[in-house]
């Protein structure tokens, strides 16, 4: 009986408690659902997104083989304007940038490459457009403006090898010929194995009347050896 009583008792606390409490735990629901439902259609929405930034990006490619520039720039356009950190813009504009140097715009490829260093996703890929755009200036002979643009890099991680041999072609045209000997055989020495051009690496060096500090090493030790 006083089983009874107890759950009895319990039943009356609960019904109590969802008297005082029930407008708050209404309001959470409604609150909750809302929040789940305004998630899902703000999911629905981001892929939305991505898969119109896709189709536009697809006939720009497709457009870019054919040599079809004019056709192009409209679907460009529409990536730069209601997609600008779309990691579909942002190859688009690198995209670009390379159809547009061989064309011999070298000012609208700048443009490109400067729309990649500050929209672009994932963030490497701001890395390789500033890259691409201080080759671009010193192909010009605007070398100063080509190492600025390497020395403004918030992160060299991952490129460190690339970086270097710019920076050795740059001193090279510059006149600085040490510097771009010590900037190429940086570049050797940051390349991991069987990634990059080391050959090229290799010939530029040989080329200043230099070799790379790793044969230079080789070849102390074999001297080393002799004595």
């Amino acid at each position: 009986m006083s089983d009874l009583y107890d759950t009895h008792e319990q039943g009356e606390r609960v019904k109590s408690w969802l008297r005082e409490n029930g407008s708050a735990i209404v309001m959470g629901l409604v609150l909750a659902f809302g929040l789940m439902f305004g998630f899902k259609q703000w999911q629905a929405w981001e892929t939305s997104k991505r898969q119109q930034a896709s189709a536009e990006y697809q006939v720009l490619a497709k457009l870019v083989k054919e040599d079809n520039m004019d056709a192009a720039v409209s679907n460009y356009e529409v990536l730069k304007t209601k997609y600008p950190k779309s990691a579909y813009a942002s190859m688009a504009a690198l995209m670009m940038a390379k159809a547009r140097v061989f064309s011999g715009q070298f000012d609208l490829a700048s443009r490109d490459l400067e729309f990649a260093m500050q929209h672009a996703q994932p963030a490497p890929v701001k890395v390789i457009a500033r890259a691409r755009l201080a080759r671009l200036k010193l192909s010009e002979g605007d070398a100063d403006a080509a190492l600025k643009l390497l020395d403004g890099a918030p992160s060299e991680i991952g490129f460190e090898a690339q970086f270097a041999e710019i920076r050795g072609d740059i001193y090279l045209a510059k006149g600085e010929t040490e510097l771009a000997i010590d900037s190429y055989q940086a570049a050797l020495g940051a390349l991991e194995e069987g990634v990059g051009n080391r050959q090229l690496l290799n010939i530029k060096l040989e080329a200043l009347g230099a070799i790379a500090a790793e044969t230079a090493d080789v070849d102390a030790d074999a001297g080393g050896g002799d004595v």
